[in-house]
């Protein structure tokens, strides 16, 4: 089985929930900016532009779509991907700072079975 390029912990996947009620469908993107441009940030779907640049790293909670820039996705191809919530304000313009929430990335390195495993599936799908 192909592991997961992208998960989210349950407060996370609990805080998209109560954003996709006031907001409908959810996606996001992350960036490979400093500061609080690296980390996930969460729009409306539709909201925030993809394009041939960004590579979908799949989908969490409800099925929200996951994007990273591929300058970024090529230092973190090798790099389970979890996004998770703490309290605190991040600067941006994503939908959780009203909250009172940020949302984070926590990651580990894939192990060697499972990048082969990656590599065999092939490149992930790209926006466009």
């Amino acid at each position: 089985m192909t592991p997961a390029r992208i998960l989210a912990t349950p407060a996370a996947v609990g805080l998209m929930d109560r954003l996709a009620d006031i907001h409908g469908p959810l996606m996001f993107h992350q960036s490979g900016g400093c500061c609080d441009g690296s980390a996930p940030m969460c729009y409306p779907a539709g909201e925030f532009r993809v394009g041939t640049q960004d590579v979908l790293l799949g989908h969490v909670g409800s099925e929200i779509p996951v994007w990273i820039g591929a300058a970024q996705f090529d230092y973190w191809r090798h790099t389970e991907v979890t996004i998770d919530v703490v309290s605190g304000r991040g600067a941006g313009f994503s939908l959780e700072g009203p909250e009172g929430m940020r949302f984070i990335i926590r990651s580990r390195v894939f192990t060697d079975a499972e990048v082969d495993l990656l590599d065999a599936a092939g490149e992930p799908a790209r926006g466009g």
